[in-house]
């Protein structure tokens, strides 16, 4: 029977399991899932990253309406003032713009609280990504110690297999020399 990767030479069934057995890092499935506590990480920290983003175009969204809000508020108040000054101006058209007035002006009191209620989400987030990049460098640091105790493990299994060999050819090579001595 070949060895299936042992240096090219025939090795015996019992010996073959041995090695084999040898060969298989018995911390594998936890390796597996620092694999797994990584990935799901790297998914998490992304999705938060995205979800901060989209939190802070709501945010700049916002503030363009409270701009625009504020603008049409000017507008209003230059024509009404523009009307009044030159005397065109009709009680009705008055009041009405005046009650038009009071309406931008609580619209762009409720943006005000929209604003700032988006600045506490977009804190959150920022938590969140802060708790998601901590969770993904820890896995991250997890993976790399489960990689370098099976990079050790397997240096240490090739040696104690290489200093097998070795002590097998120097038997075989004392058991030919005794066999020569006698012949």
């Amino acid at each position: 029977m070949t060895d299936g990767g042992f240096g090219g030479r025939a090795v015996s069934p019992p010996e073959y399991k041995m090695k084999k057995a040898l060969l298989r890092y018995r911390l594998q499935p936890l390796l597996i899932l620092k694999e797994r506590a990584r990935k799901r990480a790297e998914i998490l920290l992304a999705k938060a990253l995205v979800r901060l983003e989209e939190e802070k175009k709501k945010l700049k969204k916002l503030e363009k309406e409270k701009e625009d809000i504020i603008r049409r508020r000017r507008e209003c108040r230059m024509e009404l003032h523009k009307k009044i000054s030159a005397g065109h101006a009709h009680v009705r058209d008055g009041s009405v713009r005046v009650n038009f007035l009071r309406k931008l002006e609580e619209d762009e009191k409720k943006k005000a609280e929209e604003i700032e209620n988006q600045k506490q989400t977009i804190s959150n987030c920022e938590l969140q990504v802060k708790r998601a990049r901590r969770d993904y460098i820890d896995a991250v640091k997890d993976l790399r110690i489960m990689e370098k105790h099976k990079e050790l493990w397997r240096k240490k299994v090739q040696l104690e297999i290489t200093r097998a060999e070795e002590r097998e050819m120097d038997e075989l090579g004392n058991v030919i020399h005794q066999l020569r001595n006698v012949a």
